[in-house]
């Protein structure tokens, strides 16, 4: 299936701790009766920066200072001391001062695991069920991004090895790449295929840049080899490949993925401003890929949502991590959906169950990238997402563990990421709303139950 956005080959605590959803009902972080958030987890992290400062500091100390003096004099100091007498961790304290005191992220997950996805393209494209060769491929390409973070001299060879074995296993495995394709998309299969392997462009085109060492053109030369193998992944992978339990079977699901579009008005008469250029606007685009490859009961229920018009003029409630829909929308309209995790390295997702971060469990699809789209927790049970009340996670690595991950990582069901218009999420205020959201792409991967007689 061919897509025609920009974005085309993935569809392609600064904690508000009292802050009401509903007229009748105060949440923290309004989204469960027990916290998006579990502050009780993450009260050091808010006060570390300060503590830091204050420890570090030669002029004279606030007042505020003076009490979280007090803390560190009876707390915190102690435990460095003997931290540093210990084990020597001089470096080690430095790292993390460095680590609590940089500057918040947007759309980047700052984490030393590889396995861990930083955008939410990169998540969406290892979201994709297909063929193990191109996989391979992807795998081999995807290490050149983390590769070009390095920001003095960069491990050239490195990228040169890699992509050689890229453009090996693609010569080597041609049949078995090209016999996953579905009939009807063997002729567009061919094209992609051969714009990676063809001479003069793809992964040739990469190479050369690599050996002139031009990080600029390396970059902009494997992110389209990453687009075309997207592309082809996607045509490997026209349906789910797994069944769903015999429970779900007649809930609304997405066979694959899809694009909702969003037009997100002012609600104050203010303008969105543009990132680069343009004109300030009263309304603005957002467009967010669902994935059913990963969430398909959780994206099939939203997009059965937006098909049915229900968050048409929807207001918008804000923190200073998300931006939630309202929950004042019928609870009769939408399915009561179970929590839907699918954990990486697994073939099928996980239901009315969490993953336990602290023991390595990550999810394919995470909530710690700034633009994650998430559900909600019903009412009643975290075992169950909310009907109908999603989020936009505005992820800040400054407000998570030193790890790079949401203190909720794998708590919530993800089902997709926000692909074009992220500029515009830090400009929604609370009563801004949802003029329309419409299914632009994907409608034909929307498999509605059959309708009883």
């Amino acid at each position: 299936m061919a897509f025609s956005s920009s974005f085309s080959a993935i569809i392609s605590p600064k904690f508000s701790t009292n802050v009401s959803i509903s007229p009748s009902v105060s949440r923290r972080y309004c989204i469960s009766t027990r916290s998006l958030f579990l502050l009780n987890r993450s009260p050091p992290k808010s006060l570390q920066p300060k503590l830091i400062s204050c420890i570090f500091s030669k002029s004279n100390q606030s007042a505020g200072c003076s009490d979280h003096l007090k803390t560190v004099t009876e707390v915190y100091i102690p435990v460095l001391e003997r931290a540093i007498m210990r084990v020597g961790a001089t470096l080690s304290v430095i790292l993390v001062i460095i680590q609590l005191t940089s500057p918040p992220a947007e759309a980047v997950l700052y984490s030393p695991d590889t396995k861990v996805p930083r955008t939410g393209e990169l998540a969406l494209r290892k979201a994709i069920p297909a063929n193990t060769n191109m996989k391979s491929i992807q795998n081999s390409l995807e290490e050149l991004s983390y590769l070009l973070r390095i920001p003095q001299r960069k491990p050239y060879g490195t990228m040169e090895s890699n992509v050689k074995k890229a453009l090996k296993i693609a010569v080597d495995e041609k049949e078995s790449i090209l016999e996953s394709l579905p009939a009807d998309q063997k002729e567009k299969g061919l094209e992609l295929y051969a714009s990676l392997t063809d001479d003069k462009g793809g992964l040739q085109k990469l190479l050369g840049y690599i050996k002139d060492k031009d990080p600029d053109r390396v970059s902009i030369a494997l992110a389209s080899s990453l687009d075309s193998i997207a592309q082809l992944e996607l045509l490997q992978a026209p349906g789910l490949s797994f069944l769903l339990p015999a429970q779900y079977t007649n809930y609304p699901k997405l066979a694959g993925r899809a694009v909702v579009e969003l037009v997100i008005e002012k609600g104050d008469g203010s303008m969105f401003t543009p990132q680069a250029g343009g004109v300030p606007r009263k309304a603005a685009t957002i467009q967010v890929v669902l994935d059913g490859y990963s969430a398909p009961l959780t994206a099939g229920n939203v997009a059965k949502l937006v098909v049915d018009g229900a968050y048409d003029g929807m207001t918008l409630k804000c923190t200073d991590q998300a931006i939630l829909s309202d929950s004042g929308i019928n609870k009769s309209v939408g399915n009561k959906v179970p929590l839907e995790i699918m954990p990486s390295g697994q073939f099928e997702p996980l239901y009315k169950t969490t993953l336990s971060i602290q023991d390595g469990e990550l999810p394919v699809l995470p909530l710690s990238v700034y633009g994650a789209v998430a559900m909600a927790h019903d009412d009643v049970s975290e075992e169950y997402s909310s009907p109908n009340q999603f989020f936009f996670y505005l992820y800040d690595k400054s407000y998570s563990g030193l790890g790079g991950l949401s203190f909720d990582e794998g708590q919530f069901s993800v089902f997709g990421y926000t692909t074009v218009g992220r500029d515009i999420l830090p400009q929604i205020k609370t009563g801004d709303l949802v003029r329309s959201a419409k299914l632009v792409e994907g409608q034909d991967n929307l498999v509605l139950p059959a309708e009883k007689l």
